[in-house]
């Protein structure tokens, strides 16, 4: 008898070690690859930051220096360079929210959810500064600082979009039904987009129309060079906003947990 126990025992154990290593293996695989994770994105990131913090030196330069001085609008036009990317980088902000939370919806995931919400926050900023600059530029040549253009209106309501969604999420129901009524805003404030893309086509505006074909070529270099700028410099920021999301929303699910 006590020969067939220790034939059963030794399958077994041996199985319980087996187990015990496999698992031992796997958690020190997903450390390795979580470690290699981090060192990649950290480079990225720095590498994003360096090549912004260039570029945006490069920008300035060649828009109050090199860039020539238009003829009618004159120096005010030089915030052209800066109006454009930032009406750029905002309209596209609501349709990475809209994707991210109609991904959301489908997935359940949070980090689908933790990018609607960090890119919300950086589309409110942005479109905060197109209206800024937009309203800049407008005073010396409408000679007011507001008219409810067809342009500025509709870019009006895509920033209380940005507003709603973020109002939604922080004063409404919390957890997974404050995050699905976040999302559907955001899908309904996408459709926005495209009549403030197409504004100057539609009504007749005072807004300038989307034509660059008459740039002097120092004038579409610096635009390009500013718009790849802004870009980069929305890119860092977003990771950077992403990843403190994702830590701010595990911190709140192990509150949850231990509450």
């Amino acid at each position: 008898m006590r020969l067939g126990r220790e034939r059963i025992q030794t399958p077994i154990v041996t199985s319980l070690l087996r187990l015990c290593y496999i698992s031992h293996m796997t958690q020190a695989t997903d450390t390795q690859i979580s470690e290699r994770t981090v060192y990649w994105n950290g480079l990225l990131r720095d590498g994003l930051l360096v090549a912004t913090t260039v570029l945006m030196a490069v920008t300035l330069y060649l828009v109050f220096l090199w860039v020539p001085t238009e003829l009618n609008l004159g120096v005010s036009q030089r915030i052209f360079y800066f109006h454009v990317p930032l009406a750029w980088l905002g309209m596209i902000s609501i349709v990475i929210v809209a994707i991210a939370s109609l991904m959301h919806l489908v997935t359940g995931k949070d980090r689908w959810d933790s990018l609607a919400y960090a890119t919300a926050e950086l589309g409110v900023v942005f479109a905060t500064l197109i209206i800024v600059t937009g309203a800049v530029w407008a005073k010396p040549i409408w000679g007011v600082w507001w008219t409810w253009d067809a342009k500025l209106t509709t870019t009006l309501v895509l920033w209380f979009i940005y507003v709603g969604y973020l109002m939604i999420r922080a004063y409404g129901p919390m957890g997974g039904q404050g995050k699905r009524f976040g999302s559907v805003i955001a899908l309904i404030g996408a459709v926005d987009t495209y009549p403030i893309y197409m504004a100057a086509d539609w009504w007749r505006t005072a807004h300038p129309e989307r034509n660059t074909s008459d740039l002097d070529g120092r004038m579409f270099l610096t635009l390009m060079v500013s718009l790849l700028t802004f870009t980069l410099l929305y890119v860092y920021i977003l990771m950077e906003r992403y990843s403190l999301k994702r830590a701010e929303s595990e911190l709140d699910d192990l509150h949850r947990q231990t509450a």
